[in-house]
C-alpha cells in the first residue's frame, strides 16, 4: 500500500492519539470512592445491650447546631483574610478572627487547584484525582459518600445560590437553588448579585437546616486583571458586609431558639500572582478555612484538647529522661510512645496512598505499545522521506491477512481475557464493549506487524537504500547537527522535574543558538566560498540602509528573493560594499536574537522565575494603561503591516478593520484607552465589538479557503493558492490578535516580524531544505509559546480567552478559544511554514516532507515523556510537576494531528492541480 509521506504521517498521529488517550485514561487515576449507601457494604452490626442498658445506636444524637451556612468565596486566598487586605478590606471578619467566637486555620487544597475537585474535596473529605482538572469544565454527578448526599438522608433541608458545578454534583438535593455561571470569567458583579438577592428573604425564614453560597466574583477578577487589582478589594468590601449581614442575622436567631448556629467562611482554592489557579504555589493551595458560632464561647475544641492531651503525654517521658532516670521503664516508654508515632505515620501515609488513587497499569501499557509502535515506524520510514520519496510503501495489507497477524492478535485477545478477569482493580479497557476492545488490539497486531514487515524490508534492501542516499551534499552541516542535538536533549531534559518546570529555558537556549549557528552560516556563505576565497553569494540589488525596515514590513510576504547561486565565483566583498542589504542579511541572525531577548523580559513564566518582576506586571499595572494603550496600539499597526501584503484588497480591508475592533474590544472591557477616553468611563463586556472581529476572522477565513478550492480547479492559478493559503493565515493572526491579552501583543508582532526576516534573508538566500526549515518553525513555535507567558503549570492557562464575545458559557466555543489562545505560537508558526513551503511552484515533495518531519519531532517527545511518567509515577513531583506536563503533551499531539491534516490536504490540493 502507497501513501504520501505526509498522508503517512498524519495516519501516524492520528493513531498516537488514540495510543496517548488511553494511556492518560490509566495514567490519571480514578479516586477510591467511599460507601454510598448499604448496598455497597454492611457495616459490623452494633453489639447487643447489657441488661438494664439502653443502646446508643438506635436513637441520631442531637444537633450541635441549629441552622448552618457555609460560604464559600471562590479563589479566596489566605492573604485576603489573614493578611494586610483583611485588615484593610475584611474589618468585621477579622475582628471575629482576632476577637470573636471563632476558630480561623490555614486550610492547603491539594492540585489540582480548580473548583469541582475542591468541591468534592470539601464535601466527601477524600483527596480526588488529578484527572478532575479535565472533568472541572462539565461536572458528573457525584457518587461517593458526602455531606450533602447525608444530610439529604437525615431530612435537612437545605438551599443553594451559586456556582452551577454544585447543582451538577448533587442534582435534586437542594429543596432551592438558583445556580449562576462559572465559566464566563469576565462578569464579576451579577454573578456574586444573583447570590445576595436571595439572603434577606432567606434569613427571615426559618424552613432551612443548612444554606450555602458560592461566590465567584473574586475569581473572576483575578483571572481578568491578577490579585493586585483594586477590584480586589472592592470584592473583600462586599463579602465582608455579606458575612456580616449573615453573622448579625443568625445571632438574632440564637436569640429566639436557644440554640447556636454555625458560619463556615472558607475557598476552594488559592490565586496566583497572574491571577489564575491550578497548580500547587504557595499562593493557590493556602485558603483560609474560618468556623463561626456562638457555641466556641463555652467550650474548647475537642480536636485541640487531644492535641494538648498528646503534649502533656510526650511532656512527661521528657520529664523523666532529664531527670536522669534510666530505668527500663523510661526505654520501654519510649520504646513506646516511638512505635506508635511510626505505626501512626505508616498507616497515615498507606491511608492517603489508597485515597489518592490506583493506576490502571493495563491501559498505560497498552497505550504505551501503540505509542512507541508509531514512533518505531516514523523511524524506520525517516530514512525513505530523507531520500526525498514522495510516496512510502506502506507494508499493511499483506500482513492483515498473514499468519503472524493472527497469532499475534489471538495472544493478546487471550491477554485481555486474562487480565479482565483476574484483575482485582476495574480496567478501563476491560470496562470497554468487546468490539472496542477487539479493535484496540487489532490496531496493536497491525502496527507490529507492519514493524516487523518494514525491518525485513530494510534488512533486504539495505544495500540499494545506501546507495540511493549516496549523493552529492548529502553531509551533514553544523545547522543540521544542532537541530538533532538540540531536539534529543530536549527529549531527554523531560526525565527530570527542575527541566520540566523550566522547560522555557532550554527552548530559549535552542532559539539563542540557533541563532548563532544561522549568524555564523551567513557569514561563512559570504565571506568564504568552497575554494576558501572570499565570494558572494548572494544576488541581491541596491538598496539604501534606509529602506530596510520598510521593506521588511511592506514586503512581508513578497517571496521572489533570487535564489542564491552556490557555484562560480560571484562579486567580491570590495564590490558589495555599498549594497546595504548584504549587511542586513549578515545582520538578521542577530536582529531575531535581539527580539528573543526582549521577548524573555516580558513574561517571567516557569517556577523559579515566575516571580520575578517583568514588563507584563508593569503593563498590566492600572499606573501604566496609558503606556499599555500605545504599546497595544503600536503592535496592532506592526501587524498589519506585516500581514496586509499578501493580502488581497478586500481581506486588507477586513484585516484593518478587524485590528481595529480588537483594540475597541480591549478599551471596551477597560483594560486600554483611546486618546479622548477618560480612565473612569463605565466599562462594559464587550460583547459588541468582540463579535465585530468574528465576523472578520470567519470571512478571512472563507476567503482564503474560497481561492484553495478555485486554485484546486484552475490548476494553473498558483497565484490565487498562494495568496489563499496567506489569507488563511492571516485570519488566524487576526483572531490570535483578539484574544491575546494587550500586553502579550508585542509577542504577535515579534513572531510575524521574525516569520518575515528568517524567510526573506536566511531561509531563502542559505536555501534550507524542507527538513531544516521545518524543525526551526517547531522550535520556535515552542519558543513563542512559553513567550506569551506559558508554562507547564495549569495556573497559567489564560482561560478568558475562552470567553471572548460570549455572554453565556457555550462549552465547544470556549473550549477551542483557549485552547488555540494557548497555543497561538505553535500553531501560527505551522501555518507559515505550510505558506512558506508552497509560494513555490516547483517545491515537489516539500509539504509533504514537512508533515512528516513535523509529525516525528512532535512524536518523540510524547512516546519519550510517557515511559518517563510511568516510571516516575510515585515520584514526590509527579501531580504538581509532571502529570500536567502530561495533559500539555496531550494536547499537543492533538493539535499537531490537526495541523498535519491540514498539511496533507493542501498537499493533495497541490497534487490534484498537477
Amino acid at each position: 500500500m502507497r501513501l504520501g509521506s505526509g498522508a503517512f504521517a498524519a495516519s501516524c498521529v492520528a493513531i498516537e492519539v488514540i495510543g496517548v488517550a488511553i494511556f492518560i485514561r490509566g495514567f490519571f487515576p480514578a479516586p477510591v470512592r467511599s460507601s454510598a449507601g448499604p448496598e455497597h457494604g454492611v457495616e459490623t452490626p452494633a453489639p447487643e445491650p447489657m441488661a438494664g442498658a439502653s443502646s446508643n445506636w438506635t436513637k441520631l444524637p442531637s444537633p450541635l447546631f441549629n441552622k448552618v451556612v457555609i460560604v464559600l468565596i471562590d479563589a479566596l486566598r489566605d492573604d485576603f483574610v489573614f493578611g494586610s487586605k483583611g485588615v484593610k478590606y475584611m474589618p468585621y471578619t477579622t475582628y471575629l478572627v482576632e476577637k470573636g467566637a471563632s476558630h480561623s486555620f490555614v486550610a492547603e487544597a491539594k492540585p489540582p487547584t480548580v473548583t469541582m475537585p475542591r468541591i468534592k474535596a470539601l464535601m466527601t473529605g477524600s483527596v480526588p484525582g488529578f484527572v478532575d482538572v479535565i472533568r472541572n469544565l462539565n461536572s458528573p454527578v457525584l457518587l461517593e459518600d458526602n455531606v450533602i448526599r447525608q444530610g439529604k438522608a437525615a431530612g435537612k433541608r437545605m438551599i443553594f445560590y451559586g456556582d452551577e458545578t454544585w447543582l451538577k454534583l448533587f442534582p435534586k438535593h437542594f429543596v432551592e437553588y438558583d445556580g449562576t455561571t462559572s465559566f464566563f470569567v469576565s462578569d464579576y458583579i451579577e454573578v456574586d448579585n444573583n447570590v445576595t438577592r436571595h439572603l434577606d428573604k432567606v434569613l427571615q425564614r426559618g424552613d432551612w437546616d443548612v444554606l450555602i453560597l458560592h461566590y465567584l466574583g473574586l475569581d473572576h477578577i483575578g483571572h481578568i486583571s491578577g490579585p493586585n487589582s483594586p477590584l480586589i478589594g472592592h470584592k473583600l468590601s462586599e463579602m465582608d458586609s455579606i458575612l456580616m449581614k449573615i453573622h448579625t442575622s443568625l445571632l438574632s436567631k440564637e436569640r429566639e431558639t436557644l440554640s447556636p448556629s454555625l458560619l463556615v467562611v472558607c475557598g476552594d482554592h488559592g490565586m496566583s500572582e497572574t491571577g489564575s489557579h491550578g497548580a500547587s504555589s504557595t499562593e493557590e493551595v493556602s485558603t483560609p478555612l474560618i468556623l463561626i458560632s456562638s457555641a466556641f464561647e463555652r467550650k474548647p475544641d475537642p480536636g485541640f484538647e487531644q492535641f494538648k492531651m498528646a503534649e502533656r503525654l510526650h511532656g512527661n517521658w521528657v520529664k523523666l529522661h532529664l531527670e536522669e532516670n534510666h530505668s527500663d521503664i523510661l526505654l520501654g516508654l519510649g520504646t513506646k510512645v516511638l512505635r506508635q508515632y511510626l505505626g501512626a505515620l505508616k498507616t497515615l501515609s498507606l491511608s492517603l496512598s489508597t485515597q489518592v488513587a490506583h493506576y490502571d497499569i493495563y491501559s498505560m501499557a497498552v497505550g504505551t505499545v501503540v505509542v512507541l509502535e508509531v514512533l518505531i515506524l516514523f523511524l524506520l520510514s525517516t530514512p525513505h522521506v530523507l531520500c526525498r520519496k514522495a510516496e512510502l510503501d506502506v507494508p499493511l495489507l499483506s500482513p492483515v491477512f498473514s499468519l503472524l497477524f493472527y497469532m499475534i492478535f489471538l495472544v493478546l485477545s487471550a491477554i485481555h481475557v486474562l487480565v479482565c478477569t483476574s484483575s482485582e482493580s476495574s480496567c478501563y479497557l476491560c470496562s470497554l464493549p468487546w468490539l472496542a476492545a477487539g479493535g484496540v488490539m487489532v490496531l496493536v497486531s497491525v502496527l507490529l506487524c507492519a514493524i516487523l514487515s518494514a525491518l525485513i524490508r530494510m534488512v533486504i534492501d539495505g544495500t540499494l537504500l545506501k546507495k540511493r542516499a549516496a549523493h552529492p551534499g548529502s553531509g551533514w552541516s553544523e545547522v543540521d547537527l544542532l537541530l538533532l542535538l538540540g531536539t534529543v536533549g530536549h527529549v531527554l531534559s523531560l526525565g527530570a522535574s527542575s527541566f520540566v518546570e523550566e522547560e522555557h529555558q532550554t527552548w530559549y537556549f535552542l532559539v539563542n543558538t540557533l541563532c548563532l549557528a544561522l549568524s555564523q552560516e551567513t557569514c561563512r556563505s559570504y565571506f568564504v566560498g568552497d575554494d576558501c576565497e572570499p565570494q558572494h553569494h548572494f544576488q541581491v540589488e541596491e538598496q539604501g540602509c534606509s529602506d530596510i525596515l520598510a521593506s521588511t514590513l511592506l514586503d512581508s510576504t513578497s517571496y521572489n528573493t533570487p535564489e542564491p547561486v552556490r557555484t562560480g565565483k560571484g562579486a567580491s566583498l570590495s564590490e558589495a560594499q555599498g549594497s546595504c542589504k548584504w549587511w542586513t542579511v549578515l545582520a538578521s541572525p542577530w536582529l531575531v536574537l535581539i527580539c528573543c531577548r526582549l521577548l524573555r523580559s516580558l513574561n517571567q513564566t516557569g517556577v523559579q522565575g515566575a516571580h520575578r518582576p517583568d514588563l507584563s506586571h508593569w503593563l498590566t499595572s492600572s499606573d501604566h494603561k496609558v503606556q499599555l494603550s500605545g504599546l497595544a496600539a503600536l503592535s496592532l499597526i506592526v501587524i498589519f503591516m506585516l500581514v496586509q501584503k499578501g493580502c488581497s484588497p478586500v481581506s486588507k480591508a477586513a484585516l484593518a478593520l478587524g485590528l481595529l475592533g480588537v483594540f475597541c474590544y480591549r478599551a471596551a472591557i477597560g483594560i486600554v484607552l483611546f486618546p479622548w477616553q477618560s480612565d473612569n468611563k463605565v466599562i462594559s463586556k464587550g460583547i459588541i465589538e468582540a463579535r465585530f472581529v468574528y465576523v472578520f476572522v470567519l470571512g478571512i477565513l472563507f476567503t482564503g479557503t474560497k481561492d484553495l478550492l478555485k486554485a484546486q480547479v484552475i490548476a494553473t492559478d498558483y497565484k490565487t493558492r498562494t495568496i489563499g493559503l496567506w489569507e488563511i493565515h492571516s485570519g488566524l493572526v487576526l483572531l490570535a490578535a483578539l484574544l491575546l491579552r494587550p500586553h502579550n501583543l508585542p509577542v504577535l508582532a515579534f513572531s510575524l516580524l521574525i516569520q518575515t526576516v528568517m524567510t526573506k534573508f536566511i531561509w531563502k538566500p542559505l536555501r534550507h531544505d524542507a527538513a531544516e526549515i521545518t524543525v526551526m518553525h517547531y522550535w520556535f513555535g515552542q519558543a513563542f509559546f512559553y513567550f506569551q507567558g506559558n508554562s507547564n503549570n495549569i495556573a497559567t492557562i489564560d482561560i478568558s480567552a475562552g470567553f471572548v464575545g460570549l455572554d453565556t458559557y457555550l462549552e465547544v466555543p470556549a473550549t477551542f478559544l483557549t485552547v488555540f489562545g494557548t497555543y497561538v505560537g505553535p500553531v501560527l508558526w505551522a501555518s507559515h511554514l505550510m505558506h512558506f513551503l508552497s509560494s513555490e511552484a516547483s517545491n515537489g515533495p516539500a509539504l509533504s516532507r514537512a508533515c512528516f518531519c513535523y509529525a516525528l519531532i512532535g512524536s518523540v517527545p510524547v512516546a519519550t515523556y510517557i515511559v518517563l511518567v510511568t516510571s516516575l509515577r510515585y515520584h514526590l513531583f509527579i501531580w504538581s510537576v509532571f502529570s500536567p506536563k502530561l495533559l500539555y503533551e496531550g494536547m499537543h499531539l492533538l493539535i499537531t494531528a490537526a495541523l498535519c491534516a491540514v498539511f496533507t490536504a493542501t498537499d493533495q490540493t497541490r497534487h490534484t492541480r498537477a
